[in-house]
């Protein structure tokens, strides 16, 4: 192994990590610029966020299921908008929708998904003491801390939170007078937005440059997890998507606020003829979706490396075509920019505009299918361990390739525009978008748990979870591709208004509302492993899943520095399981070629000369970084 003089920057900078002065509770828990503590800050108000968007999802969800249903259980919890007779309130049902779509795809999928193991393996990973700015990084949180606050805040105003659809066209959403929820609601929405925004921007500055620059002795791009190629290409995403979304919201604030006509124009309200001219909605439809496309592999990419980690790790095999994971991650983050438009084939687009953005949706389906075989072929005939975050990291491909291959049904425009505004959208979305990127989160819980808090959380309980989550999520949104087919609209407050609606989808909407209270139940299960296991949880082992990357070679719980004096240098890639003639069924990444002789391919015998220029890397740089 590599060895470093006493004199060096390197022990100089382990000593300073090793004997650093104690801080305050404060410096130390809450205003921390440490990446672990942050991604924990993270994880924890993610949690609280999901608890609180699937709770509106319910609300919601009964009045979909049971339309004239008495909801005066509710009254406690929402107050006037029950009305007199104890149904709930038109404005306020596009409110629940509004934010459960706010809440979910942002707050939880994309700041709890991303921010939480971005900011936790990242520097783990590489091989760095943290992240390239921890004020920074810091920053980012705090800025998605006053995001939720406004956000949370919006829920207990008057006029009721924003209430225009979780993507806000104008001029719904641009006139303050159109209806309560594009009142002061929808300011603090823009608001909220406009904050977290600063904090991806923030987020993501820190994890480009700290891949970039950041990485130890010998850990070159190939050798990299493929963790950590996701979370890389999914900032670079954020970095480029995210300022369009922020001009968006800034030129809404302007219509609403400063008499602009950007979105509006000729524009009547109960008969009074507004002064804007010249404006055009659809520009916020480009400009949103510019995002909004970019948007869904922000949320899903994170979740795709965490399964390949998790994937090779418990099948005890390498990962089946490392390099085509990358490039069709890579292909993914490109064609994300270019798709954007077919989410407007019914905006009244040319339709020729329109073929060549349904070519180009097409074209996505190939290396998200390069994934889906990888994955398939990684499990084939591998000794596979079913832990908790197996089979969540299975569960996420199942997701995967089911929600795909109805994405391949919308993404024709032809059929797109019978189907846009319908359940079969919602379906699709749901499954390929969030319960994924959801069960890619509650696999890097379950997974990275050990290391994140040093104790082992409780598997029958996460064997439970996985299982009712599973199956009542099938059991949600599977129904929904029929009843959309049938031609059920979404975002309708009462399906009984319409004759030929009355009947057909009762039934149907009852059995899905059960199966969402029912799915939405389960999840308490993981809440009370969660906290308990933080509290009385078994200790966890130095690595627990026999894994190779770099993170399991630092204490049980890393401190302030993650490693107790040198760097681990890096000699190989990641996925060396079951290697022919290895002594045990993985080598680490640490390990040297000049140890494993007994299971050395002839091209690794020719890299032991490397070695020692490998040891010898000079990470000056590496240790200049503030803490």
């Amino acid at each position: 192994m590599a060895t470093i003089e006493s004199n060096s920057p390197a022990v100089a900078h382990a000593d300073v990590h090793d004997h650093h002065e104690p801080q305050s509770f404060w410096r130390t828990y809450v205003f921390s610029e440490d990446h672990k503590t942050i991604a924990k800050q993270y994880l924890i108000t993610g949690i609280i966020w999901s608890v609180i968007g699937i709770s509106l999802s319910v609300m919601f969800r009964l009045q979909l299921g049971f339309p004239n249903m008495k909801m005066d259980f509710l009254r406690p919890i929402l107050g006037t908008w029950i009305d007199e007779s104890g149904k709930l309130d038109p404005n306020f049902y596009l409110a629940l929708v509004t934010m459960h779509g706010t809440i979910m795809v942002f707050f939880v999928l994309t700041a709890g998904l991303s921010g939480t193991f971005s900011n936790f393996l990242i520097p783990l990973q590489i091989g760095a003491r943290d992240m390239a700015s921890g004020f920074l990084n810091m920053l980012s949180y705090w800025f998605f801390f006053l995001a939720s606050a406004v956000m949370f805040g919006s829920l207990f105003i008057e006029t009721g939170p924003a209430g225009g659809g979780w993507v806000v066209y104008p001029p719904l959403s641009a006139l303050p007078q159109a209806h309560k929820g594009s009142e002061f609601g929808m300011t603090l929405w823009l608001i909220s937005m406009a904050l977290f925004i600063v904090s991806q921007l923030l987020g993501g500055i820190n994890y480009i440059t700290t891949v970039i620059n950041l990485r130890t002795r010998g850990m070159s791009f190939s050798k990299l997890p493929l963790t950590i190629w996701a979370f890389f290409l999914t900032a670079v995403l954020g970095l480029i998507s995210f300022p369009v979304l922020l001009s968006a919201a800034l030129l809404l604030i302007f219509d609403r606020s400063f008499g602009t006509s950007f979105y509006l124009s000729e524009i009547y309200v109960n008969g009074e003829a507004l002064p804007n001219v010249g404006g055009s909605p659809i520009l916020f439809q480009h400009l949103f979706w510019f995002l909004g496309h970019p948007e869904v592999y922000i949320v899903l990419l994170p979740a795709l490396g965490m399964t390949s980690e998790i994937i090779a790790t418990n099948s005890r095999k390498p990962i089946f075509g490392y390099r085509a994971m990358i490039a069709s991650m890579m292909g993914i983050a490109f064609l994300a920019f270019i798709v954007w438009a077919h989410h407007m084939f019914v905006s009244g687009m040319n339709p020729f505009l329109g073929s060549v953005f349904m070519f180009l949706t097409l074209i996505i389906a190939v290396p998200s299918a390069v994934k889906a075989f990888n994955y398939i072929t990684t499990l084939w005939r591998g000794n596979i361990r079913f832990t908790p975050a197996m089979l969540f990291s299975i569960g996420l491909v199942s997701f995967f390739i089911s929600g795909g291959l109805t994405g391949i049904i919308l993404g024709n425009s032809a059929l797109d525009i019978q189907l846009h505004d319908t359940y079969f959208v919602v379906a699709h979305f749901h499954l390929v978008m969030g319960a994924a990127s959801a069960f890619g989160l509650l696999a890097g819980v379950y997974h990275w748990f050990p290391k994140m808090f040093g104790k082992m959380m409780n598997e029958k309980l996460g064997y439970i979870h996985f299982w009712l989550t599973f199956i009542g999520i099938y059991l949600v949104f599977f129904p929904m591709h029929y009843v959309g087919i049938a031609g059920f609209p979404r975002r309708y407050y009462a399906f009984t208004s319409y004759d030929f609606t009355k009947n057909i989808f009762a039934d149907m909407n009852a059995f899905i509302s059960l199966a969402a209270i029912f799915t939405f139940t389960a999840q308490w299960i993981f809440i009370y492993n969660f906290v308990n296991s933080i509290i009385r949880g078994r200790r966890a082992t130095q690595n627990p899943w026999k894994s190779n990357t770099l993170e399991w070679t630092t204490p049980i719980v890393p401190g302030h520095g993650n490693w107790t004096g040198e760097i681990p240098a890096v000699y190989r890639w990641p996925y060396d399981y079951s290697k022919p003639g290895a002594k045990e069924d993985y080598i680490p990444q640490n390990v040297p070629y000049s140890q494993t002789l007994e299971s050395n391919l002839p091209h690794e015998n020719e890299l032991i000369s490397l070695e020692k220029e490998i040891e010898a890397q000079n990470l000056n740089d590496q240790f200049k970084q503030p803490h």
